[in-house]
């Protein structure tokens, strides 16, 4: 099914290690890394010596993170030069970095050293600089930022700061800074602190911020603003920001008596009612509409306006809609596709089909939404990639791609992406297309979308919607009685096809199964290598959508919403009274829920017209309903 263009020359020219000597070159590149690593340094050298294999700079690296030495300091600052900027550089750097911190080397430390966010290594470089007679304004003007963050900086930064401090430069401004910065989503743990390095007329902020910042409701109490100072001010206006997601009634009261009580500026008064309407219309309360007509145009963002549709959806309020979205600029897809909608029910029927024209143009959820609305066949709006083959030449020979696959090969599938990143962040956007195209022969699904992403080449649908563990998607969807393009979906939408994906949740492999999840199907503990595997977790994903397909009554679409956000959750969000399938999803309270079902049926929609199905897969929700 792969459509793109490349010369059988091109197409094989990459595949070199697959010779009758590679399982030698492998061999002798894993023996010779544990020679690195037992630290014989003679055996270490002929050993990579020898080493013809493209991750003999990781044999290198192996060695001088372990085994730093100034006697061999050439060959590491060699190394370093070499391989600046790439994966391989940093964790050696900062070995040689640290290593020569701890000999007192501050010449040589200095002349490695490469910006850094590790506070540690920066602290000790300045220190150094002052040491050896570096201008000192020049050197504590940046040890004033390194002081003022929201953290506690590490001890080996102590002696530093305490020149800083004897040389003046920690001023009353520079204090509240930090303590702003600590209160308002750093570490309040600095607040007792910070409170001691203030003026004894203003260490109370310190115990308010630190009231606010614990308790948002402390906000609300008007009496603790003795002073009615600008600083004061400032933490009322933090603390109320917080309040309106935890008590929308106190923080909408409180707001009505403080914003008199300082004298905020237009554009902090902005900031408010901008967070007071996303809260407001994020829950459905009566207010929203009050609060979304109070924000500027000029902060009107997508998201607000998002939330200001979602708020007219909930009423039902077509004159509203179309009030309110009529003649405005770089409207989204879905804002056109519900303005059309909003023209539709008030029997504008001409305006309505003008729009959704326009809307089913785009391979994307709404225009195959507004496809089936017009009736007409759906647009994949692909194209066929075309590569130079001298280019797909030259990037195959690169250096980078060599390593990524390699590491590819032994499934050291971090370092290959690490690789992979430095390669196509580091290339022309002709490049980095034939990078993909290299990728997709050699099935690195994910690296092939993300890659393509980057260029924002969307309309190369072969290559951004693979068919990817085909065969055992179209065993285990077939084995549990559920569409191959619903699984595939899911998949694609879950993880890209990245077998060894893992989310902040947990969740793993290819359809991002969490284990208590796997267990509850398998009936059965699933070990994580298990769940890994693509065989395993394609059949244990598949077996939950159709679980939660029967616990939906066969609905698909709040099946893919269960399998997001969970079953209970959907069963909550269900209204009392019937309504528009459509019009449910929109209003679906969750951004990352609402977006993931969209996301899945469009996709879904791509791998039904990519199989060579007719229909539209979407039509069936114009005429569905939930709730009631």
């Amino acid at each position: 099914m792969k459509k793109y263009l490349l010369s059988v020359a091109a197409a094989t020219l990459f595949i070199s290690f697959t010779s009758a000597n590679a399982k030698t070159d492998i061999d002798a590149f894993l023996d010779a890394e544990k020679q690195a690593r037992y630290g014989n340094y003679q055996n270490f050298k002929e050993a990579v010596d020898s080493l013809s294999h493209p991750l003999k700079p990781y044999v290198e690296k192996a060695y001088w993170e372990r085994y730093p030495s100034l006697a061999h300091q050439t060959e590491i600052e060699n190394f370093l030069t070499i391989y600046e900027h790439t994966p391989l550089e940093w964790p050696v750097r900062k070995a040689w970095l640290n290593y020569l911190k701890r000999r007192n080397q501050k010449a040589a430390f200095i002349k490695n050293y490469r910006e850094t966010s590790d506070s540690e290594l920066t602290c000790t470089h300045l220190t150094f600089q002052l040491d050896l007679g570096a201008p000192k304004k020049a050197i504590l003007n940046q040890v004033t930022d390194l002081w003022t963050v929201g953290e506690s900086q590490p001890s080996e930064c102590d002696g530093l700061f305490k020149r800083w401090r004897q040389n003046g430069y920690l001023t009353p401004d520079v204090v509240w800074q930090r303590v702003t910065l600590a209160a308002q989503g750093g570490s309040y743990r600095l607040l007792p602190y910070l409170k001691t390095l203030l003026p004894a007329n203003e260490r109370y902020l310190a115990d308010l911020y630190s009231k606010v910042r614990r308790d948002p409701s402390a906000a609300a109490g008007l009496y603790r603003y003795k002073r009615k100072t600008v600083k004061e001010g400032e933490i009322a206006l933090y603390g109320i920001k917080r309040l309106i997601w935890r008590d929308k009634e106190l923080a909408l009261k409180a707001w009505q008596k403080i914003e008199g009580l300082f004298d905020y500026t237009d554009d902090e008064k902005a900031d408010v009612y901008y967070t007071f309407a996303l809260s407001l219309a994020s829950s459905g309360h009566s207010q929203a509409s009050f609060y979304l007509n109070k924000v500027p145009k000029e902060r009107q963002d997508r998201k607000l306006m998002q939330w200001q549709l979602a708020n007219l959806l909930k009423t039902q309020d077509w004159e509203g809609i179309a009030a309110f979205f009529t003649g405005k600029e770089n409207l989204s897809l879905g804002q056109q596709y519900w303005l059309a909608y909003s023209y539709d029910k008030r029997a504008d029927h001409e305006k309505a089909k003008a729009i959704w024209t326009k809307v089913a143009a785009n391979r994307d959820y709404y225009g195959f939404l507004a496809a089936a609305r017009l009736g007409i066949p759906v647009d994949l709006n692909e194209l066929l990639v075309n590569v130079n083959q001298a280019l797909v030449t030259r990037v195959s020979n690169a250096p980078g791609f060599k390593r990524a696959k390699a590491l590819y090969e032994l499934e050291r599938f971090t370092a290959a992406r690490r690789e992979w990143n430095y390669l196509t962040d580091t290339s022309a956007d002709d490049e980095k297309l034939a990078a993909s195209v290299l990728a997709a022969e050699l099935d690195w699904f994910d690296s092939t979308i993300f890659t393509l992403a980057k260029i924002k080449a969307w309309d190369y649908v072969d290559l951004r919607f693979p068919f990817a563990f085909q065969e055992m998607f179209e065993r285990y969807s077939k084995r549990s009685k559920i569409d191959l393009t619903w699984s595939i979906a899911i998949a694609r939408r879950e993880s890209s096809f990245a077998p060894d994906a893992r989310s902040h949740a947990n969740a793993r492999g290819l359809m991002q199964l969490l284990p208590s999840t796997a267990k509850y199907i398998n009936k059965g503990t699933v070990s994580n290598r298990r769940l890994y595997q693509p065989k395993t977790n394609i059949r244990l994903g598949t077996r939950y959508l159709q679980y939660l397909k029967k616990k939906n009554h066969g609905n698909e679409v709040l099946a893919t919403a269960s399998y997001n956000a969970g079953y209970h959750r959907i069963k909550r969000w269900l209204p009392e009274e019937a309504m528009p399938a459509e019009l449910w999803v929109e209003l679906i309270p969750y951004r990352e829920t609402r977006d993931y079902v969209k996301n899945v049926f469009a996709y879904r929609q791509v791998y039904h017209t990519r199989l060579g199905r007719e229909g539209n897969l979407l039509a069936p929700i114009l005429e569905m309903t939930m709730g009631g």
